[in-house]
């Protein structure tokens, strides 16, 4: 089991709150990332949160947003059954 971790942070101007690096890594938290605050018994939740797109991508934008992912460095090599993988998921949201 992973060991919790604590540590204090100090609040800045317009409540701004540095997140420790141990944590930003654990969570994959970047500039730019967005997150969930919510008010709990115990104090302020604070979680990663995904942004769900709210419109259909065609085939071809989806492989050229994987591309740039790639190209970005930032990514793990795509192997072929990947590929084959998301054009399959691809062509099928295409369908329906």
């Amino acid at each position: 089991m992973t060991e919790l971790f604590s540590e204090t942070s100090k609040l800045g101007k317009r409540g701004t709150l540095v997140i420790p690096a141990k944590l930003r890594q654990r969570f994959g938290l970047k500039e730019g990332s967005l997150v969930i605050t919510e008010e709990t018994a115990e104090g302020i939740l604070l979680r990663p949160a995904v942004a769900v797109p709210t419109t259909s991508l065609t085939q071809e934008q989806i492989e050229e947003l994987l591309l740039e992912g790639i190209n970005s460095g930032e990514s793990t090599d795509i192997v072929q059954q990947d590929s084959d993988d998301l054009r399959q998921a691809a062509q099928k949201a295409k369908k329906s």
